[in-house]
């Protein structure tokens, strides 16, 4: 027999959609996995299972936009750590084909309020596809809501050695002709393929592995994810991207804020790193990391926030904090880890803020999601309430127990 969706309906929580104004006491109606309407009157029909949420705040699920959540369990045990291949050029390397449901590290990062992560292949000049994941399902398949959604190039980068420049910089500039060869090789593959199918006389040219999985990313149906940190680099990487006429997303940019004019006039979006780590040079003072998102925002930089991590995925809100803490707006640093992140990797009709039809990814909060002191209370993905328990709380119930 069939059943009739179910639907629920939380209520009287402070709704937070990040597009549009905050809604106090608004309630958000769930069917069938996607939110069905949001607002401060909406009908709750007969039935229909009611949260009461009053004196909590509704926010969209978080998104890492650069994690290993799935790759990398002990990362100084090499056995569960499987984020990387051998070899310079692996287009057809897919994340999700390795990704591990049973992680640990996952259900800690849900129970802080993270719903969605892209998980990324390392290792080489390229890397491999990128996936997005939603953080429950007892398979890769159940785990997958798009992949891929970015190639990882590991961009060449000129050492900063002193006195020993001239070499490395030649090395680089080999690294990057090496990289345009490689597409352009590419091109001509899927020339040759296209004439050979319109024409049944002419033969297919012989299948190339690499060169196939890389006809999506010179047609510019999907974007490349080009890590750069340095100033130099990241100007090197913008003209690499115009001329080879690529669709790109920048990861890291470190040093972001000295170019920033650049960057936004290139009109490619950045995924910032950890803010956890050093500056790159102590005469940029002990905040450049943490200065950087609010300078490129400013200057106009689409953006989002990423852990870089497994074991740290969980801290994926105060990275936004950090850099509201420094001049981002808090909004916009909200939006940071919501739906900026969606409208990056072209997910923004399926998540990213509370509103109808999207997936009804929500968390249900005791306050700011992004302050260290707020507690997570219920979270749901795709409209289902998931399991907040981690081997956090496992480790926290042995030790009470200690004496």
């Amino acid at each position: 027999q069939e059943k009739s969706p179910r639907i629920i309906a939380i209520k009287g929580a402070r709704i937070i959609p990040v597009v549009g104004e905050d809604i106090d006491q608004g309630i958000i109606l769930i069917k069938e996995g996607k939110i069905e309407d949001v607002g401060k009157t909406v009908t709750i029909p007969s039935g229909a299972q009611v949260i009461e949420a009053k004196g909590l705040f509704a926010y969209p699920g978080m998104i890492d936009s650069f994690s290993f959540l799935g790759l990398q369990e002990i990362s100084s045990i090499r056995a569960t750590v499987d984020s990387s291949e051998t070899g310079r050029f692996n287009p057809q390397v897919r994340a999700i084909e390795a990704l591990r449901p049973d992680s640990m590290h996952i259900p800690i990062a849900r129970a802080n309020g993270i719903t969605a992560a892209v998980v990324v292949p390392t290792g080489g000049l390229i890397s491999g596809q990128a996936g997005l994941i939603r953080l429950v399902g007892w398979t890769p398949e159940e785990m997958v809501i798009k992949s891929p959604v970015a190639m990882h190039i590991q961009f060449p980068s000129i050492p900063r050695f002193r006195g020993r420049e001239a070499q490395p910089r030649e090395e680089t500039s080999k690294q990057v002709e090496e990289l345009k060869d490689l597409l352009n090789k590419a091109r001509s593959y899927q020339k040759i393929k296209d004439a050979a199918q319109k024409n049944p006389l002419l033969p297919l040219p012989e299948f190339d592995e690499t060169l196939e999985f890389l006809i999506p990313v010179v047609n510019g149906q999907l974007p490349v994810m080009i890590s750069v940190q340095a100033e130099n680099d990241i100007k090197t990487a913008i003209k690499f991207v115009k001329d080879e006429k690529l669709k790109a997303i920048f990861f890291g940019v470190v040093d972001g804020w000295k170019v920033a004019e650049d960057i936004k006039n290139s009109g490619i979006p950045v995924v910032f790193g950890s803010l956890y780590a050093m500056p790159s040079k102590w005469d940029d003072g002990y905040d450049a990391l943490y200065r950087n998102p609010g300078v490129l925002a400013k200057a106009g930089v689409k953006f989002a926030f990423s852990s870089s991590s497994a074991s740290l995925a969980k801290d994926l809100p105060y990275h936004a904090a950090k850099a509201a803490a420094f001049g981002l707006d808090k909004r916009e640093a909200l939006k940071g880890v919501t739906i900026y992140p969606a409208q990056i990797f072209g997910v923004e009709g399926m998540m990213g803020s509370l509103e109808k039809g999207k997936a009804a990814n929500i968390v249900l909060a005791d306050g700011d999601i992004l302050e260290l002191r707020t507690n997570i209370k219920q979270v749901f993905i795709d409209g289902t309430q998931t399991e907040l328990s981690s081997i956090y709380e496992e480790l926290l119930e042995k030790f009470k127990k200690r004496y």
